[in-house]
């Protein structure tokens, strides 16, 4: 199928635009990665029901039919978004090199992580907020979710076992249960950081704030797996 999708133009004498319209329609990776970029920040807004293809294909300069091309349907860009989002954040935990580290140090830079990410990618956890409250039936049709995420909780299910080996952690504990804990105590810091901030007449983006909540976040974790 031709990926191009505008008419050939009359010979008006005007010079032919380059640039955005010829990298959009000859570098599909490109097209795609714009598209998923721009609609992440479209449902994590308006979520999946308020969320518009039209306002979609506006900010990214091409068409609906384009964006029906390549993600066939409105839910299945939905659900591409939330697979690239998931996507993303477990290539950059690969990053962190975990098995070469000692366990505390290993486990440490992983909550720090977790953290950082969370805190600096609130459309992401608008975006989980969002399918939580469709009771997760697109990412359940979702082909690749749980294989994308094996490795993180395989990651740390080995730091976990160094540290019993180790005499560090205590024994008994449930990898899955251990991530769970640092998904709670760093998305809550994000996803309600306004209602708590309102009540409570705290700022929650204040950098002193942060910092203290960040160390303490760390902090409960580590005890919690500490013998």
């Amino acid at each position: 199928m031709n990926e191009t999708v505008h008419s050939k133009p009359k010979n008006t004498g005007a010079k032919p635009r380059a640039g955005k319209e010829a990298t959009r329609t000859n570098d599909p990776a490109r097209t795609m990665a714009n598209i998923l970029e721009v609609a992440l920040a479209e449902f994590a807004e308006k979520g999946l029901a308020g969320a518009r293809i039209d306002e979609i294909a506006a900010a990214t300069q091409t068409s609906k039919r384009m964006i029906y091309y390549y993600f066939a349907s409105k839910e299945g860009l939905y659900l591409a978004v939330l697979e690239e989002s998931y996507r993303r954040m477990r290539a950059i935990e690969s990053q962190l090199h975990l098995d070469d580290l000692p366990p505390v140090t290993a486990l440490r830079r992983l909550v720090e992580f977790t953290f950082d990410h969370h805190y600096g990618n609130e459309n992401y956890i608008r975006l989980v907020v969002s399918e939580n409250m469709n009771h997760g039936q697109f990412l359940a049709q979702s082909k690749s979710i749980q294989a994308l995420n094996v490795p993180a909780i395989s990651s740390i299910e080995r730091l976990y076992r160094r540290g019993v080996e180790e005499g560090i952690f205590r024994p008994g504990l449930d990898p899955i249960d251990i991530h769970a804990s640092i998904s709670a105590l760093t998305f809550f810091n994000v996803s309600n950081r306004y209602t708590f901030g309102l009540i409570f007449k705290r700022d929650m983006t204040d950098p002193k704030v942060l910092d203290q909540r960040r160390a303490n976040v760390v902090d409960m974790v580590l005890r919690f797996v500490r013998v």
